[in-house]
């Protein structure tokens, strides 16, 4: 079965970056448009960065334009997302999603995947 496992996150000061990977199994990887979302507690699930299934295509939420960039590497069935500039906003816990799609799509319920999510936390 599909299985997308995240990692990289962690407890950071403001201002620091973390990188955060996908590994991705059970699925053809480079079929798949893929998204990072997180959700903060007591908050609703929010998209964070979507990627075409080339590469070719991206974008990003408002809030992390600039300081975030999703990338991936179809060789290695691995997604990225490098976080610069964090800040106490962001912490959440950071999932990534999969669907068998050339197009980008922001809408959790458009992702048939997800991974368990890694925790990031930036501290003021």
């Amino acid at each position: 079965q599909v299985q997308l496992v995240e990692s990289g996150g962690g407890l950071v000061q403001a201002g620091d970056s973390l990188r955060l990977s996908c590994k991705a199994s059970g699925l053809i990887f480079s079929w798949s448009s893929m998204g990072w979302f997180r959700q903060a507690p007591g908050k609703e699930r929010e998209f964070v960065a979507a990627i075409a299934r080339n590469g070719g295509s991206t974008d990003y939420a408002d809030s992390v334009k600039g300081r975030f960039t999703i990338s991936r590497d179809n060789a290695k069935n691995t997604l990225y997302l490098q976080m610069n500039s964090l800040q106490p906003e962001d912490t959440a816990v950071y999932s990534c999603a999969a669907r068998y799609s050339p197009t980008i799509a922001t809408n959790p319920v458009d992702f048939a995947s997800w991974g368990q999510g890694t925790q990031v936390t930036v501290s003021s």
